[in-house]
């Protein structure tokens, strides 16, 4: 029995323990400022991160004030106007068009959330 109630308190201790002094972050995000959008996406496509293109965009775009802009407004506010925005903002070598399309049109769906 006293086993029985050793497992039990375990496994209820290794439940908690990942939620232990985590609470709720209010919906804010660890929004590191970025001087750039290169510098942010360069930062989120390599080393560790390497997140695709489309990703590292969205993310960017969501997540990060960029310059004095604040995080989630940066890029705009239609697929249009963040594609120009990041077409500006990025060398040609980052992504393609079609990547930088793509994540527009997720950037103004997934903004809202």
């Amino acid at each position: 029995m006293r086993l029985i109630q050793t497992v039990l308190v375990a496994s209820l201790f290794c439940l908690l323990l990942p939620t232990l002094g985590c609470g709720d972050n209010h919906g804010t995000v660890d929004a590191e400022p970025f001087d750039t959008l290169q510098a942010c996406y360069d930062e989120h496509t390599e080393g560790a991160e390497s997140f695709g293109p489309v990703d590292a965009i969205k993310i960017c775009c969501i997540d990060h004030p960029i310059g004095t802009a604040a995080a989630n407004v940066v890029c705009g506010e239609s697929s249009a106007a963040c594609q120009t925005f990041v077409d500006a903002n990025l060398d040609d070598a980052s992504a393609t068009a079609a990547d930088i399309t793509t994540a527009c049109d997720g950037y103004i769906i997934d903004r809202a959330k």
